[in-house]
């Protein structure tokens, strides 16, 4: 089992260190989060916070992943990298896949793509594309991506997208891996079905367990090589070895884990995230590795 760091919205000069320190302490993956900008008005429910608003999101800084990351690889030799989740269908494809191979590229090929929907209508509107097809136009994306980080000519059309026969250079020598986040049944069932992982956010530990049951009989039905399929979780509920083992039995290949609730105003310096990473690599990791 595989441990990933996750740390958002904190002063943006820590994540060098942070990365620094995550690999020293053994930690396998930094995750870094994707939001464009804060819109003035929203109506619809925020799914990651209590009561459904976002107005604690307003001035929380976001970088950019494409350029936080090659930052943090150009520091790092060993630590993968992964967008937890990058908002796939606010973006045009074909800028995404240059985009996408530069970073694989730049990191020695280090980087996980974790891709799901953004649930807030209004950054599709700010980024110029369609709310109604987003649930096709991701599907569709995906597909296109995967067409050009193979390096050779590629086309594609359809009711969304008309794409000539064109290429990109660099591309990475391996694939990379799309990890669809989401949880709602469609957001498992396209896991399962055109995606080489699944990453959750949040919810309970009862709530984990039957979406891990959902995408496991999803995996099924698709007849998936399990062995290759990576499931990303917050071990919500877990106190020990037993419930780790328990997540491990359903697939669970990365555990994330953090210093702090993203989502709560950030009280922790530097130093005591840090201090967090080091005793994390000293009284778990060693202990299991």
């Amino acid at each position: 089992m595989r441990f990933s760091f996750s740390e958002a919205m904190c002063d943006p000069a820590q994540y060098v260190p942070l990365a620094k320190a995550c690999e020293a302490a053994g930690i396998d993956t930094f995750n870094v989060p994707d939001s464009i900008f804060y819109p003035e008005h929203a109506d619809d429910i925020y799914p990651y916070t209590p009561d459904g608003k976002r107005a604690f999101l307003e001035d929380k800084p976001f970088i950019e992943p494409f350029t936080l990351v090659p930052a943090l690889a150009a520091v790092t030799e060993r630590l993968l990298f992964a967008t937890f989740v990058y908002k796939l269908p606010i973006r045009q494809p074909v800028l995404v896949a240059k985009a996408l191979a530069s970073v694989a590229v730049m990191s020695n090929e280090r980087f996980k793509f974790g891709v799901g929907l953004s649930p807030c209508q209004q950054e599709f509107e700010g980024c110029g594309q369609d709310w109604k097809t987003r649930v096709k136009r991701m599907d569709e994306m995906i597909e296109i991506i995967r067409g050009l980080l193979t390096g050779d000519y590629y086309s594609f059309e359809s009711e969304h997208y008309r794409i000539p026969s064109i290429k990109i250079n660099p591309v990475p020598t391996e694939p990379v891996k799309f990890l669809i986040g989401g949880h709602a049944d469609a957001a498992l069932r396209r896991a399962a079905r055109i995606g080489d992982g699944w990453m959750m956010a949040g919810f309970d530990a009862e709530v984990l367990h039957r979406q891990l049951d959902t995408l496991n009989g999803y995996l099924d039905e698709y007849g998936r090589d399990r062995s290759a399929f990576e499931i990303h979780v917050i071990p919500l509920g877990a106190k020990g070895p037993d419930d780790f083992k328990r997540l491990a039995d359903k697939g669970v290949t990365d555990i994330l884990v953090g210093a702090r609730n993203s989502y709560e105003d950030d009280a922790m310096t530097l130093e005591q995230k840090l201090a967090w990473i080091e005793r994390f690599g000293d009284n778990v990791l060693a202990k299991i590795r």
